[in-house]
């Protein structure tokens, strides 16, 4: 039945890509890893390479410079790391082991890369986001490196949310999973990234325009339901109540799991309709220095699609 869901999603009618030094930045972003202490022991360093980061970010990053691409790379290698510490290791069943965590990786996003601060006693994943913002910061664009900053931030803050629903064995009702899954998905500071990678990133007026607003909830959307359906399988062998779109609209409409698969691909296949006529709005405006910004989040969606199809991640 998640197959005929699957194969139920509408094909994002965009070209797909991959950059050519794929290969080359996911050797290297696994040594990353292994040099922050985020992958200590052989099963760990397999589950991050059969995670593929770097074939994700190579799809959504097609073009561009190779440093961006690492960034992005080590960024989502980061993300899978924080992850599968929350969703398979425990982490995350326990928002009282959970927040001293997530306060010492604030106390580091507080610092916002500053490259002459030496965070101490933060552990690998504070080491690791440490460098990514100095990173980040070292593009010279301030009001995205906030901006990625606060996204972090808003992405470990809702881990709590999804621990204490943990605890309790709540399943949220679909507005709010809606709400929140846009932020634990990690995909706002990817986009940011991407968008640090672009030659020419949009400037505060644009980034404020309300229909890119919209266009960014949107394709943040489509790649958290897209996650949601292709790892429904995996996540409800290990947690019944897992934090899935499926899993809250079956809660929700008391329907079964069949029917709560098909609406959970009728909800992303409605929004991919929406993202078209949102993207095709903005690209009739004439406004050429919007275009590598509608370029990132557009390769983002295909992106998600077709590494999803092939994710070992999900097996």
């Amino acid at each position: 039945m998640r197959s005929f869901a699957i194969s139920a999603l509408e094909e994002p009618p965009f070209p797909a890509g991959r950059h050519e030094a794929t290969d080359r930045v996911a050797s290297e972003s696994v040594e990353w890893a292994r040099v922050f202490g985020l992958v200590d022991s052989g099963h760990r360093v397999h589950r991050l390479q059969r995670a593929d980061a770097a074939g994700l970010a190579g799809r959504a990053c097609p073009d561009g410079p190779v440093d961006g691409l690492r960034l992005l790379t080590d960024l989502i290698s980061w993300l899978f790391v924080m992850d599968d510490a929350c969703d398979e290791d425990g982490l995350g069943a326990d928002p009282s082991r959970l927040a001293p965590a997530i306060g010492t990786l604030l106390d580091v996003l507080d610092r916002c890369g500053d490259p002459d601060i030496v965070p101490s006693a933060v552990g690998p994943l504070g080491d690791a986001l440490h460098d990514l913002c100095r990173r980040a910061r070292a593009l010279g664009h301030p009001a995205l490196l906030l901006r990625f900053v606060s996204q972090l931030r808003e992405y470990l803050l809702a881990l709590l949310w999804e621990a204490a629903n943990r605890e309790r064995r709540r399943v949220p009702e679909v507005a709010e999973y809606v709400q929140l899954r846009r932020h634990i998905g990690g995909v706002h500071p990817c986009l940011t990234l991407t968008d640090l990678a672009s030659k020419e990133p949009p400037g505060s007026a644009r980034r404020a325009d309300p229909a890119l607003l919209t266009l960014d909830l949107l394709a943040v959307d489509l790649v958290c339901w897209c996650n949601d359906l292709f790892s429904y399988g995996k996540e409800t062998q290990v947690d019944p109540d897992a934090h899935n779109l499926v899993t809250v609209i079956a809660q929700e409409s008391g329907t079964d799991e069949a029917d709560a698969l098909r609406a959970a691909a009728d909800r992303f296949n409605r929004g991919l309709a929406a993202y078209l006529t949102v993207e095709e709005a903005l690209l009739a405006g004439g406004d050429d220095g919007l275009r590598p910004a509608l370029a990132a989040r557009r390769n983002w969606v295909r992106a998600t699609y077709d590494w999803s199809l092939v994710a070992a991640r999900y097996a």
